[in-house]
């Protein structure tokens, strides 16, 4: 079952996705093809736009990149 959450003003949809599922990147493809024609709105999404987020996207590995201070 998908869930729908709607953008605030200003959101970006890795933005949008971390915010209220604490999505990564890897669950931009998977969102985006839940939502056809998101992708044409441009990078930031208009006010209240719905944006629906399946059940596998929460599946997506989350992946965090190794900072080193001194390399």
């Amino acid at each position: 079952m998908a869930d729908t959450i709607r953008a605030q003003q200003g959101d970006t949809l890795d933005a949008l996705l971390w915010r209220e599922r604490r999505l990564g990147s890897a669950a931009l493809p998977i969102v985006l093809e839940a939502n056809p024609g998101l992708a044409q709105l441009g990078p930031v999404l208009p006010l209240s736009t719905p944006v629906k987020v399946p059940d596998t996207a929460s599946a997506a590995p989350r992946t965090l990149d190794l900072v080193q201070l001194w390399d």
